[in-house]
């Protein structure tokens, strides 16, 4: 059995920066195994699945470890596979997840997706974390991940954290921001998430759900700028709508090929 394969780099408007994502266009679904398999062989952060549903997609995102019910940065790559390779010819792509609907709409150079906000639930932060981070909490939030705020860009850049004193927490990642230096920044990021295989993640859409309304909040702005820090680095755009968020950036094409099984 062959299947159709492509690796984009999303967030990224040239190769070898942004997050790269496996995408695998299927005309029925495979087991489970078989889709958890092909994800831990591609070895990304992400191997996307979509199959046609009705005029729309069903969408699943898998690690080398796990499902997860959410991912940004694959839902992009998904859908510029779907305008630049599978001539998709509407403006607006829906895909069916168990996030719920997610829409991605093509704009200019970049595809925007539509994501429902993440909650922003206060917490303290525990003991473990402070030192497997290894700066101090400003403030600390919790519904998926845990947003983890800290003093200053510089603190995130040059965090060196204990990658594996961080999988005890019992979240998907922490995802660690600061107020951004430069003047065309609103904040910087950094995504971690070893409990479900990824020990940094390069660029992570869907942390913005959480990032957006908190620095929405704190700046009093709607649309804000937001730069993930990895070593790869991307650039996240980011429009707060009470109850959904709409983040947006470019991807590009590195590689297409087939996965023989």
């Amino acid at each position: 059995m062959k299947l159709p394969i492509c690796q984009v780099d999303a967030f990224a408007s040239e190769p070898f920066e942004g997050n790269p994502a496996a995408v695998c266009p299927l005309d029925k679904w495979l087991p489970d195994e078989l889709m958890q398999q092909i994800a831990m062989e591609n070895n990304l952060s992400e191997t996307a699945f979509f199959v046609e549903q009705d005029e729309d997609y069903r969408l699943r995102w898998f690690t080398p470890t796990t499902e997860v019910d959410l991912c940004g940065h694959a839902t992009l790559a998904s859908a510029h596979v779907l305008f630049e390779h599978l001539n998709y010819d509407q403006q607006i792509i829906r895909f069916d997840s168990n996030s719920g609907e997610l829409k991605v709409q093509r704009k200019g150079d970049r595809l925007v997706m539509n994501f429902p906000t993440a909650a922003l639930n206060r917490e303290e932060a525990p003991n473990f974390l402070e030192e497997a981070v290894g700066v101090p909490a400003q403030e600390l939030y919790r519904d998926t991940d845990y947003l983890y705020v800290v003093e200053s860009e510089e603190q995130v850049r040059n965090l060196n954290p204990d990658i594996r004193a961080m999988s005890k927490a019992d979240v998907r990642g922490i995802i660690v921001t600061g107020a951004a230096d430069r003047h065309d920044l609103d904040f910087v990021s950094r995504f971690f998430a070893p409990a479900a295989g990824v020990d940094e993640d390069p660029v992570t859409g869907s942390a913005h759900t959480m990032l957006t309304p908190y620095w929405s909040n704190r700046l009093g702005k709607q649309q804000l700028v937001g730069r993930q820090v990895s070593h790869r680095g991307g650039t996240v755009y980011c429009h707060y709508k009470e109850d959904r968020v709409e983040i947006s950036g470019e991807a590009c094409t590195v590689m297409q090929g087939e996965f023989t099984i």
